[in-house]
């Protein structure tokens, strides 16, 4: 099929790339001209594994190619909008005005029972919203196809999908909505003769989806780090308890690991959307249930400074810290709400002389954050360090030897934020290991300093 993928960041420029890869002929479409040229290059603007290779392959073919003229997307017979939906700054609502914005631009160029589908993560009454600007075109089809991608792994998400949701009008049994699902399930042919599950539904339904998953997903990880604060009080160790919870095939282990908690530009901002979304439509239980996952995700961050306070004797001022990770989780160079930052802000906030390392995310911090020091060196950032944090779970901080590092810093002492450190094989070389919710039986750091 001729594709077009309007808005090429994060999402879309995933999305052309995996389609591009199933044999489509795809134009992605975005206004910012040094991304489309980046992209045109076979290089995407952000760090993602595997995507730039898909990119290659897709130019080298002659399937994939981008450009920054909604003329160029005629000729396409499904358009996806993949435009961003961040959070208004004026509320905990999304913004929905780029979203609205390229539709429009669409528009003349739609050809005749093109299909218009939504990717994008909005609010429910999103897409009769688009309907009312595609109404001139009743020809036109409109549907919803919520993504699920996760940073890090979203190429093996988008080929090989846990499902494939289509929202259509009047949902799975309508008349109405079949030339949305005959488009759709051609686009995606080859994962449905893989065995992808595919869902029709309606509008609202569609709508709903991804942000009731991270909303369920934001859920464990807020209670499991609230758990961790109870194993601290109550000298428990949250890994083993979320190991045997985890055992239960009625709760599953995935996301329940304790540590700094979540951040990005998808989860905080789509639960707090979700809240938005529950007030507008009187479900108050819902606003209030979302809060507090929000707020014990939000203590988090100042939780673990309190902790890091403690291993530096009660008082930060003048300290020398070590910050491993800048970006909101390991294989992405994303910032946007960062735990790890928002923790190192908070240090310097408090007199201590920071520095962040990170493997990929040091150029989308430094300029961002001047009050603190960044070195793209492990070693160099480790030099004379009185207290080291592990904030972003890399898999290279995971594999870092305790001896070796041990000669590099001042004081042995190591908060690890994410609970991923083996403590005994730590310990053994002489540190002070402390967790988040696991510290039972852990040596205490010497706080005379």
């Amino acid at each position: 099929m001729n594709i077009s993928v309007i808005g090429c960041g994060y999402l879309g420029a995933v999305h052309a790339a995996t389609l591009a890869s199933m044999g489509h002929s795809v134009v992605g479409i975005d206004v910012d001209a040094a991304k489309v040229d980046q992209l045109g290059r076979g290089f995407a603007p952000f760090y993602e594994p595997g995507l730039d290779e898909l990119l290659q392959d897709g130019l080298t073919t002659g399937r994939l190619r981008f450009s920054t003229d909604f003329a160029d997307a005629a000729d396409a017979q499904v358009h996806f909008l993949c435009v961003g939906t961040p959070q208004s700054k004026t509320s905990d609502g999304a913004d929905l005005s780029y979203l609205l914005a390229a539709t429009g631009a669409l528009l003349p160029h739609l050809g005749r029972r093109a299909a218009v589908v939504g990717k994008s993560t909005v609010p429910v009454g999103t897409v009769d919203v688009l309907g009312g600007i595609l109404s001139e075109r009743p020809d036109v089809l409109l549907g919803w196809n919520p993504e699920f991608l996760r940073q890090g792994t979203a190429v093996k998400d988008s080929l090989v999908p846990d499902r494939l949701v289509y929202g259509v009008p009047g949902g799975k049994h309508s008349v109405e909505g079949r030339g949305v699902t005959v488009a759709l399930d051609t686009v995606y042919e080859p994962l449905l003769c893989a065995g992808i599950p595919r869902m029709v539904c309606n509008y609202a339904t569609a709508e709903l989806i991804k942000s009731a998953s991270n909303a369920y997903l934001a859920t464990k990880v807020s209670f499991i780090n609230a758990m961790a604060e109870l194993c601290d009080a109550s000298g428990a160790d949250v890994t083993e308890l979320s190991e045997a919870m985890g055992m239960d095939p009625r709760i599953g282990g995935r996301y329940l690991h304790a540590g700094l908690g979540f951040g990005g530009g998808c989860l905080p901002k789509d639960i707090r959307s979700f809240r938005t979304q529950a007030v507008g439509l009187g479900v108050d239980s819902v606003d209030a249930w979302m809060g507090l996952v929000d707020s014990v995700n939000i203590a988090q961050r100042s939780r673990t400074v309190e902790i890091a306070r403690e291993l530096c004797g009660g008082h930060l001022s003048g300290r020398t810290v070590t910050v491993l990770g800048a970006a909101f989780k390991p294989d992405t160079d994303d910032i946007r709400d960062s735990p790890a930052l928002d923790v190192a802000l908070q240090l310097a906030a408090a007199g201590a002389h920071v520095t962040v390392t990170d493997p990929k995310a040091i150029n989308n911090s430094w300029m961002r954050y001047p009050q603190l020091r960044f070195e793209r060196s492990v070693e160099a950032a480790l030099d004379d360090a009185e207290l080291v944090l592990l904030l972003t779970e890399w898999e290279e901080y995971r594999r870092l030897s305790p001896a070796a590092i041990g000669k590099l810093v001042r004081r042995r002492v190591m908060l690890d934020a994410r609970n991923v450190l083996d403590a005994g094989l730590w310990q053994a070389e002489g540190w002070t290991l402390r967790g988040l919710g696991r510290n039972a039986g852990l040596a205490s750091a010497s706080l005379a300093l």
